[in-house]
């Protein structure tokens, strides 16, 4: 049986981030974030540089992926709950700094999530 398998691994959610049609990373960048997003379902990537950055000011398990891309800088922030991975922004980095557009969307997202999580009974049935 394969170990990955196996393993209990954290539900990888997409919370209302635009999705083009055609993906803006390349290829090999679109191969490695799908690689890092796996190991961080399965609690296998180290929550530090160089890969991941705490984003202390967006609260509590919330990070930031590192992607590069052929010379560009992706980014993906993302929170890790008990249950799950909630991808809230995905952007180009094009400063040093994380723009604050970039952590505004992030935190109204991460806010809608909360929100819509806290009003989810569908897992009540009683």
């Amino acid at each position: 049986m394969d170990l990955y398998l196996s393993m209990p691994t954290k539900e990888l959610i997409w919370w209302q981030v635009d999705r083009p049609s055609t993906p803006p990373l390349g290829k090999v960048a679109r191969r490695r974030a799908g690689f890092l997003l796996r190991l961080l379902q399965l609690g296998e990537l180290p929550l530090k540089e160089p890969h991941v950055k705490r984003m202390r000011d967006l609260g509590r398990g919330v990070y930031e992926l590192r992607i590069p891309d052929a010379g560009d800088r992706w980014r993906l922030i993302f929170r890790i709950d008990d249950d799950a991975i909630v991808v809230v922004e995905v952007f180009k980095k094009k400063t040093g700094k994380t723009p604050n557009r970039n952590k505004n969307a992030a935190r109204q997202r991460l806010r809608l999530y909360d929100a819509a999580i806290a009003g989810d009974d569908s897992g009540d049935d009683s």
